[in-house]
């Protein structure tokens, strides 16, 4: 059983249900294709009930959520709460007693719905920071299951995590299930020491033990679905797609580009003023010479910060193609929409140069999608040391402080005059990784690690 935020489905124009394409399906492929999966979450209409249901082979379990709650509960404790909080506080986190009212009833509304549809002695695996009460509450109801819990995001330090007033519930919550899995080491280490601070667990051979109970901790860094991507990189279609993007984009010299969510972490106004001074410098002789694609997928623009980056960003890319833009050749392409994934991958392809910069990330798979992507082995990807992918790619990629401006251009630069012998070099190695590494490894790894015990 998986229980997360979401069910995988959305509804279509025609009002019937269909798979939704976001990271967490795409993650849970492998698990979905091979096993006997039914799915918790919230079905993505307010106040929807909908009953159990069956799509593809799988059960789906709908969990209503109403828009009062919705508001208190995701947008704001989850997103205004605890998401600023652990990405290191990028914007000030809000603490609101009703946010964390909400953020308790929906986490107990998903452990009943997970409760009456788990089969006895079932494997539950539940995702992420909206539901890290969930553990917990379904270990009391149903000691029979095995618990699986997986952050996708950045665990903070102790001297974060202990500012925020409801520490003790969040740490005993997550402490309910039989493995913890994190993206990196140090979010395992994080959470180790604010589990023996807050909770009282003790340290022991490969996790804590709480009250008498092991909870197995370990570090899973999540991957992408390397053989697909690959093979519809090469596919004709996006062949032919790739090559008509270059040409409609003046056929510059170089393409470098940036694809995130429209996040205040994620650093976007970070590598377009770099950029911006890279044209004033003249390292980058106009829009002939380089431009930058970036793509901003809107989400979660009702939570703090997301308004102000927003603005920003478009601020950043009016003053620089007012400066430095030709008629009908903007320096900077701005794509503020959802974009398909094979039209991702047409511009994967016709990019020389990757940006990813965020302040801090869990793990950023479009680091990865990139490089698998890349299918002549050239190209190169510019990385933040600061996100979770830093730790396995950092042999191929130019790592960057985004704090850091001057290097930031330092990298755009060194990267947009590689030659081709060291790009091949540096992208077969950052290949090997993604393709050993892939989700499908991810996926067994967990599971088999909490099956086993």
């Amino acid at each position: 059983m998986i229980v997360a935020n979401r069910l995988p489905i959305r509804l279509t124009a025609k009002s019937t249900w269909e798979v939704s394409p976001g990271g967490l399906v795409t993650a849970m492929s492998s698990v979905l294709a091979n096993r006997s999966v039914a799915w918790v979450g919230w079905p993505g209409e307010r106040s929807a009930r909908l009953e159990p249901f069956e799509l593809r082979g799988n059960q789906l379990v709908p969990v209503p959520v109403s828009g009062a709650e919705l508001n208190g509960y995701y947008e704001g404790f989850s997103n205004s709460t605890l998401w600023p909080l652990f990405h290191d506080m990028a914007t000030l986190p809000q603490y609101h007693r009703q946010w964390w009212e909400r953020y308790r009833e929906v986490n107990l509304r998903f452990a009943a719905a997970a409760d009456a549809a788990a089969t006895p002695g079932a494997t539950v695996w539940i995702h992420d920071y909206q539901l890290m009460l969930v553990p917990r509450l379904l270990r009391e109801r149903r000691p029979d299951v095995r618990i699986g819990f997986f952050l996708h995001i950045p665990f903070p330090s102790p001297e974060l995590f202990t500012q925020l007033p409801w520490r003790d519930a969040l740490a005993h919550g997550v402490l309910g299930a039989d493995l913890l899995g994190f993206q990196t080491e140090g979010d395992v280490g994080n959470f180790s020491r604010v589990a023996q601070l807050l909770a009282g667990a003790r340290p022991v051979r490969g996790g804590l033990d709480d009250g008498g109970r092991h909870v197995g901790l370990g570090a899973f860094p999540i991957s992408v679905d390397t053989p697909s991507i690959r093979a519809a990189a090469a596919a004709d279609a996006t062949t032919a797609r790739f090559e008509q993007v270059r040409a409609d984009l003046g056929s510059p010299d170089r393409i470098i580009l940036g694809v995130d969510r429209l996040d205040y972490t994620k650093g976007i106004t970070v590598r377009l003023r770099a950029f911006r001074e890279l044209l004033e410098d003249g390292v980058i002789d106009g829009p002939t010479s380089a431009v930058f694609v970036q793509v901003a997928v809107p989400s979660r623009e009702r939570a703090g910060g997301y308004a102000q980056e927003r603005r920003n960003i478009a601020q950043l890319v009016t003053e620089t193609n007012g400066k430095f833009a030709d008629i009908g050749r903007p320096a900077i392409h701005y794509i503020q929409r959802s974009v398909p994934f094979d039209e991702l991958l047409a511009l994967y392809r016709a990019a020389d140069v990757m940006v990813v910069t965020p302040l801090r990330d869990g793990m950023n798979l479009v680091a990865k999608e990139f490089v698998a992507a890349r299918i002549h082995h050239r190209g190169v990807l510019v990385l933040s040391e600061f996100a979770g992918a830093a730790r396995e790619l950092s042999g191929g990629a130019l790592l960057v402080n985004p704090y850091d401006i001057v290097q930031v251009k330092g990298a755009i630069a060194t990267a947009l005059r590689m030659p081709p012998r060291e790009q091949e070099q540096r992208m077969r190695l950052l290949q090997e990784i993604v393709t050993e590494h892939d989700v499908h490894r991810w996926t067994d790894a967990f599971l088999s690690r909490l099956r086993g015990g």
